[in-house]
């Protein structure tokens, strides 16, 4: 790649939805040399407006006018999780490639005639996590891909907090359909067991919902009371299609205690590997193997260095630009919705649910690429 790139290489992106996460995908960008944001919209037009004055460049627009828009040429939607749907329809529907938060929708009914709607328009769907592109999931799959640890048998994934009220000024959405611990954070854990094992074939699980009501803790509208609609505690095990056992516990409901908080761990016949947070890019990957006393860190073997929220769409365009599949594609994170819409089904019938979705697992990203290059 040279030092500069043409604008055929270059992927126009309207944001809608100027929310808290927004800010995160527009610090990212400027140092993204094949994307450029060309408008943002909201629902609120002086927050749109507020964010667009942050980008040069930008201007803020109506969600219509940014779907008809010329020079955008993909969605990126950052709307709460009800609006997923809706949001992306609108796009592909103006002939929009389409990138969103997760979940990727509500259901897997709203997922699947999205990803209809995009194959028969012919236009691109990626979906959030690309967290999983950093360096500590992909440092973290060299290993396992290596053989390092044997054959993997089984894996823990925690996320375990007393939920977001305490911090987020508007938490309802969290605790509406489309949210919930599994919903929420459920995505970055499952596309990151995924990424490492394989798809998931079979769940079983359980959950509950200790507590009908909760309280805003910061903000204006500190001490309103919300109810809450969804399960806040998710427990169950994963069967992937290599024979590995994933246990899983999502929690809104877990004030602390001394299990790793946000880790995964992978245990096989020749070690174990200590993944870290998959809802950061980065961190320490650890190796302990059978023939060894202690656990040994693992250098950077792979994945985008200095990664933040807007990689995948970063890799998007680079896909879009050279021809070839995306890494944060919608059929992976169409896969990891059945997974968890398949845990809360087999919660609530006692039973296991076979996952009825598959997915490739997206290719490697090697050591020190750039999410631009081809």
């Amino acid at each position: 790649m040279g030092d500069t790139m043409s604008d055929r290489q270059i992927l126009r992106v309207g944001v809608v939805g100027a929310g808290q996460i927004s800010g995160a995908y527009l610090r990212t960008f400027p140092r993204l040399e094949n994307l450029r944001v060309t408008a943002i919209a909201d629902m609120d037009p002086a927050r749109a407006a507020a964010a667009a004055q942050e980008v040069p460049g930008a201007r803020a627009r109506t969600p219509d006018e940014l779907y008809a828009a010329e020079d955008v040429d993909l969605v990126l939607n950052l709307t709460v999780p009800a609006a997923h749907a809706e949001v992306a329809h609108a796009a592909i529907s103006a002939g929009k490639h389409i990138y969103g938060e997760k979940p990727l929708a509500a259901t897997t009914a709203e997922a699947r005639a999205l990803l209809e709607a995009a194959d028969s328009a012919g236009v691109r769907v990626g979906c959030a996590p690309d967290t999983v592109l950093g360096t500590g999931i992909q440092t973290a799959r060299t290993v396992l891909d290596s053989g390092e640890i044997g054959t993997p048998v089984a894996a823990t994934a925690f996320m375990l907090s007393p939920g977001h009220e305490g911090w987020h000024p508007a938490p309802e959405f969290y605790y509406q359909p489309g949210g919930g611990p599994l919903l929420d954070m459920g995505p970055y854990y499952l596309t990151a067991l995924v990424t490492l094992l394989g798809p998931v074939r079979r769940v079983v699980g359980m959950s509950a919902t200790p507590r009908a009501t909760r309280i805003i803790g910061s903000g204006p509208r500190a001490g309103t009371e919300f109810p809450v609609e969804v399960s806040t505690h998710v427990t169950g095990v994963l069967e992937h299609e290599g024979g590995a056992l994933s246990t899983l516990i999502m929690s809104f409901d877990v004030w602390t205690g001394p299990l790793p908080r946000t880790q995964i761990e992978v245990y096989g016949t020749g070690g174990s590997l200590s993944v870290p947070d998959p809802n950061g890019f980065d961190g320490e990957v650890r190796l302990f193997r059978a023939e060894g006393k202690e656990w040994e860190p693992v250098p950077e073997r792979g994945g985008y260095p200095g990664g933040s929220r807007g990689f995948g769409v970063a890799d998007l365009a680079r896909a879009l630009a050279g021809g070839g599949p995306h890494r944060a594609d919608g059929r992976l994170a169409y896969h990891v919705l059945d997974v968890m819409e398949s845990l809360l089904a087999a919660a609530g019938s006692g039973g296991s649910v076979t996952v009825t979705s598959n997915c490739e697992r997206p290719a490697a990203v090697p050591a020190g690429a750039r999410p631009e290059e081809q």
